[in-house]
């Protein structure tokens, strides 16, 4: 009889510690951070993508030359990104040469793949959104 009952109290804390352990595992969104994508820079400048969302779902999202408003849904690993338009010229801002037609290309195909994402996870350190394109992003520094 002793043998079985320490047999389900092993079970018992076995269950506990996996429980606990999934749930610090899963880390939260990172709501008003900033999230700098993970990608080898683009010359000319030194401007690199950010995404920003805060947690009643709105987002900013600054490309390689131009920036967007963006509406974010999130709950538990999905997530859905609807971005305003593209504006038409380049930013006011922008040093000269700066908004490469290339540049001003990479900013049609980095937020049609943003409007492609489905979901979310953490992998390490990065936060990785899902879609046609997966695109990994790390916690800004500035």
């Amino acid at each position: 009889m002793t043998r079985h009952i320490r047999v389900r109290g092993a079970v018992a804390a076995i269950l506990v510690s996996l429980t606990c352990a999934g749930s610090i595992a899963a880390e939260p969104f990172p709501f008003d951070r900033e999230l700098l994508l993970d990608a080898a820079p683009m010359r000319p400048g030194k401007r690199m993508p950010l995404l920003t969302v805060e947690a009643n779902g709105s987002g900013r999202i600054d490309l390689w030359c131009r920036s967007v408003p963006a509406r974010i849904e999130i709950s538990d690993t999905a997530m859905k990104i609807e971005s305003g338009p593209l504006p038409e010229g380049q930013p006011e801002l922008m040093s000269a040469g700066q908004c490469t037609p290339e540049r001003m290309q990479a900013d049609e195909e980095l937020l049609a793949a943003m409007s492609q994402v489905t979901g979310w996870h953490w992998d390490s350190e990065d936060l990785v959104l899902e879609g046609l394109k997966p695109l990994r992003f790390r916690s800004s520094d500035h």
